[in-house]
């Protein structure tokens, strides 16, 4: 077998499809240290940027796993850090996700009407202003009518906006701390942005809350709701509306907004709630009727073509769209 477990991975040795999920890759660059508290493995399948590709997980053992699921919580529980499964990357515009529905949740990019799709650049913003992911082990309940929007979940895991600076690679899983959180109402559904910086962030120590991020990076708060209002629009459809009047809430309850929708996942992964359509394919939570082995899961990806060349992306990708004010 042509993949090896990641312990035996250097610089030297890069397996072809697979990378490691917290190191970065460049031409001059080696392998930068693990940002989160675990080594992850990524592994491609198909040609990227068609709908066919697919990033499936590893975790340090070598085993395949869910994202979405076999990833905690927490990668430090005492320190109120934790992991991020990296989407997107900073100013990237293929809208990337989590496959909820397919087996094991690869990530692999969203498709509309038959098109891949791709997030538009409203000016002045460049595709995605900060590394956009998902935490783990979260679940936006769509039976569950939260109280302070009104309105019901999305159906998906938490989403994240990494303010560090460092710009990540795609399916990275990074240490990150909660910092507030922008209640989004999306086609009228409750979609929280849970605010995040990097524990590998230079500031790591100075930004401990929304006013930390405003003194040091000034316009970032903004120019995020701002983003989040507009950025639609150029697939002709209106303005998002926000609770709480587009007002951030503060790190306290970005924490209970986690751990609420980690109870619902709880419930979603022990079958006490019904997953409808989501695929709960696991491979190491206890308890879960959902949880299968090695050579199921190995069959799941070998369900899918092997790596290939990846595809040419669309010019009208780089188009800028200009909205009046």
């Amino acid at each position: 077998m042509w993949w090896k477990p990641l312990a035996v991975l250097t610089a030297r040795t890069p397996a072809r499809g697979l990378a490691l999920a917290g190191m970065k890759r460049g031409p001059h660059r080696g392998l930068a240290p693990l940002a989160a508290s675990r080594a992850y493995g990524t592994e491609e399948r198909g040609e990227p940027n068609s709908p066919e590709y697919r990033l499936f997980y590893r975790n340090a053992q070598g085993q395949l796993i869910s994202p979405f699921h076999d990833i905690p919580l927490y990668a430090d529980a005492k320190q109120k850090l934790y992991n991020m499964v990296v989407e997107i990357p900073r100013w990237s515009n293929a809208k990337m996700e989590i496959a909820t529905k397919l087996p094991l949740n690869p990530i692999k990019q969203d498709v509309k009407k038959g098109k891949l799709r791709f997030t538009a650049n409203v000016f002045p913003y460049k595709g995605y202003i900060w590394n956009y992911g998902a935490i783990p082990q979260t679940w936006e309940d769509p039976s569950h009518k939260d109280a302070d929007t009104g309105c019901c979940g999305d159906n998906d895991p938490v989403d994240v906006c990494d303010i560090g600076l460092r710009v990540c690679n795609r399916g990275e899983v990074v240490s990150v701390k909660a910092l507030g959180v922008l209640a989004l109402i999306d086609e009228g559904e409750t979609d929280w942005k849970v605010i995040v910086i990097n524990a590998d962030d230079p500031e790591f120590n100075n930004i401990n809350s929304l006013a930390d991020v405003e003194r040091l990076r000034p316009g970032y708060l903004d120019a995020t709701r701002n983003w989040f209002r507009v950025y639609k629009i150029p697939e002709g459809k209106p303005e998002n509306c926000f609770a709480f009047d587009g007002k951030f809430k503060d790190k306290e309850f970005a924490e209970e907004v986690l751990q609420s929708t980690h109870r619902y996942w709880r419930s979603l992964i022990t079958g006490a709630t019904s997953p409808g359509q989501l695929d709960c394919t696991n491979t190491s939570v206890d308890g879960s009727p959902f949880k299968r082995d090695q050579k199921t899961a190995q069959a799941a990806l070998q369900a899918n073509p092997p790596l290939g060349a990846p595809k040419s992306i669309p010019v009208e990708v780089d188009k800028w769209h200009y909205l009046s004010r």
